[in-house]
């Protein structure tokens, strides 16, 4: 079995398995989500250690009105993620669309509802080689190793795209080998010559620039421009029963990207510092000066079409979804933005005031 189709096939287990749980979960993890006698709804979230969440971030600036939090520990990744809340062990999760778009696929009922995370110029995901690599163009990587955080999510979409538009065929692509380094270890990996490649981003890969002898293959920018990656979403279920928790929820994350699009980054790590040091889960915010931008590239995190489309288009071209199985507009709302349906103008800050431009 070639590499491609071995990628494919465990992505795909991977969420035929969430599809499973999810059955196996509607009458149990999945109950009525909690509300509190003034109408508050508790909405279950994942986090991740040492860097703060929109949700959090959201939560801290006082956002929310009809929601409530409530951390249930950290998840390795998108796939994790989304596949929790599809079995309902959270009620909400975030992840690629690319593995959103996998997971309706395999019959898991959930909506995309914000952009979270993604790439502009300030931040964005790029594939590192040392400096002194003989790694200088794609066809280089013909036979070599290739590390990404994990298979099926977005690393591995970049990069069998950026291989095929540079001239690489199945065969020769199916030839370069992934394989799964945790983004903590993506730099200590690829230092010790246990890959030849290594996807970096966010924090980590600032952290790593810092200590130089890297060197940028190629970046995600170069591919697609300023472009929203992850979405997060709910059961289709969770949505029906609590659409005021929902809209709150998805207002409070417009509002708390939109502030970290006109906040001065100074003041968002100050914030971000003493929200991880408040909340005492044993971690540090070493990370956070490192922090630039959250990559979304709308205002307060409307999706765009195309990045949902993209991600279809793109499964049907390799054979792994059937075309006309659903469009864009299946899977994702904008119902409940405050940028998109006209409660603020798009420009406009976290509370609907007028934006300096300058």
């Amino acid at each position: 079995m070639s590499l491609s189709s071995r990628l494919s096939a465990a992505a795909s287990a991977a969420l035929a398995g969430a599809l499973v749980l999810t059955l196996a979960a509607c009458s149990g993890a999945a109950d009525a989500a909690t509300v509190d006698a003034d109408g508050t709804t508790t909405i279950r979230y994942d986090g991740s250690a040492g860097q703060v969440t929109l949700p959090e971030l959201a939560d801290d600036l006082g956002y929310f009105e009809k929601v409530r939090l409530e951390w249930v520990g950290n998840s390795t990744g998108g796939p994790q993620s989304i596949q929790s809340a599809a079995t309902g062990a959270t009620d909400v999760g975030g992840a690629f669309n690319g593995a959103i778009v996998k997971l309706r696929s395999s019959g898991a009922k959930v909506t995309s509802v914000i952009s979270y995370y993604g790439s502009d110029t300030k931040a964005f995901g790029g594939f590192y080689t040392l400096e002194d690599s003989p790694v200088t163009e794609a066809r280089d990587l013909i036979g070599k190793k290739i590390g990404i955080n994990t298979l099926g999510a977005q690393s591995e979409f970049v990069i069998r795209e950026w291989l095929a538009r540079e001239g690489l065929d199945a065969d020769e692509i199916a030839q370069v080998e992934l394989t799964v380094v945790p983004p903590v270890n993506a730099e200590q990996v690829l230092r010790e010559g246990q890959v030849d490649v290594v996807a970096i981003s966010s924090v980590f890969q600032d952290k790593a620039l810092e200590r130089g002898g890297l060197r940028l293959l190629f970046s995600e920018v170069e591919l697609f421009g300023e472009f929203s990656y992850g979405s997060y979403i709910f059961r289709d279920d969770f949505i029906e029963e609590n659409p005021e928790a929902v809209a709150d929820y998805v207002q409070g994350i417009a509002r708390a990207i939109r502030w970290t699009q006109v906040t001065p980054v100074d003041e968002v790590h100050a914030r971000y510092t003493q929200i991880i040091t408040e909340r005492d889960r044993g971690e540090t915010p070493e990370l956070v000066p490192f922090w630039k931008s959250v990559g979304v590239s709308t205002p307060g995190g409307v999706i765009e079409e195309r990045e949902i489309s993209t991600w279809i288009d793109w499964l049907v071209r390799n054979g792994e979804l059937e075309k006309g199985r659903f469009s864009a507009d299946d899977i994702y709302t904008n119902e409940h933005n405050p940028y998109a349906n006209g409660t603020y103008e798009p420009g406009s800050g976290p509370d609907g005031e007028p934006v300096d431009a300058s």
